[in-house]
């Protein structure tokens, strides 16, 4: 196991004509809902978004609040506030953020609906695009927003027949939109962040070398986490000390793969096993709040 910069290449083929078809609808849009991993901020926010939404109102929707630091998501909310952005703490699973998300809605649109209003339209809509890279829960929240008293709208003038509006409120309207906008990175960092909550797939990159890296951040941050998790005791941390800080990892990687059973014949340990043990237990929230990205470090 080594410390040596990850070579990682990975961009879907369908993005150019997920973001060709996301720029035409922006065009129908009043407000963007974009939703982030309260985990990882930065890394899960696309980085073309600004170009794509132009001038439209925006909304951040920090989601899976559950399983980051509660303090460093404040600060997280306090930043995008800082720099003139709603952000919005969310759990979708658990409907956390809806009622204020619509809120918001109501708000952000509040002066346009009163202009509208005094050139007679007093009955338009707000229209909603809501975006997300791959398992930031974009799915959950919208299925949150679109309850069973949700209706197809139908179609609107001068939009194609595939497109479909869904109302989420009385004049507040989702427009429907296939895919995602997946993101494009070239910073190794990224692209780890993404790996370690599941953004990208775990057979693209090597689970076991991932799992590691995960465990470097831990093992600095969240020791206490790993020691409670693992049941592991602060002898039993001295025991697998090394000159090396990579063997001293891997010692602790192999450690917590005998706790939790990750044994072959002949008492190895079964590193890929170890591995996505050590990957589902952080993704799950088993291994506690835990925030990869902080504010300061921004």
């Amino acid at each position: 196991m080594n410390e040596n910069k990850m070579n990682i290449n990975w961009y879907p083929g369908h993005m150019l004509k997920t973001k060709k078809q996301i720029i035409e609808d922006i065009k129908l849009i009043d407000i963007v809902i974009e939703i982030l991993d309260a985990r990882i901020p930065e890394s899960s926010k696309n980085p073309d978004i600004q170009k794509v939404i132009q001038n439209k109102k925006r909304i951040v929707i920090l989601n899976k609040s559950d399983l980051a630091e509660e303090n460093e998501t404040k600060k997280w909310v306090k930043f995008y506030k800082d720099n003139g952005i709603i952000a919005i703490v969310a759990d979708s699973n658990l409907g956390k953020g809806i009622k204020e998300t619509l809120k918001q809605i109501e708000n952000i649109m509040e002066e346009d609906m009163q202009k509208a209003a005094s050139k007679g339209r007093i009955k338009k809509n707000i229209r909603v695009m809501i975006l997300g890279i791959p398992n930031v829960g974009k799915s959950s929240f919208i299925n949150r927003l679109c309850n069973k008293k949700s209706t197809v709208v139908g179609n609107k003038p001068g939009v194609t027949k595939q497109k479909q509006w869904v109302r989420i409120a009385n004049n507040i309207e989702l427009l429907d939109t296939p895919g995602v906008l997946w993101p494009k990175f070239e910073d190794e960092n990224v692209a780890l962040n993404l790996s370690y909550t599941g953004s990208i797939k775990d057979e693209v990159l090597q689970s076991v070398e991932i799992a590691f890296k995960l465990l470097m951040f831990l093992y600095k941050n969240y020791k206490q986490n790993l020691m409670q998790r693992y049941k592991i005791t602060s002898e039993e941390l001295e025991t697998i000390k090394a000159e090396d800080n990579n063997e001293e990892l891997y010692n602790l990687m192999k450690l917590i793969g005998k706790r939790r059973g990750a044994v072959i014949s002949g008492g190895e340990v079964d590193d890929e096993k170890t591995a996505n043990i050590i990957l589902n237990d952080f993704r799950s929230g088993k291994l506690g709040r835990i925030t990869l990205e902080k504010v300061y470090e921004k």
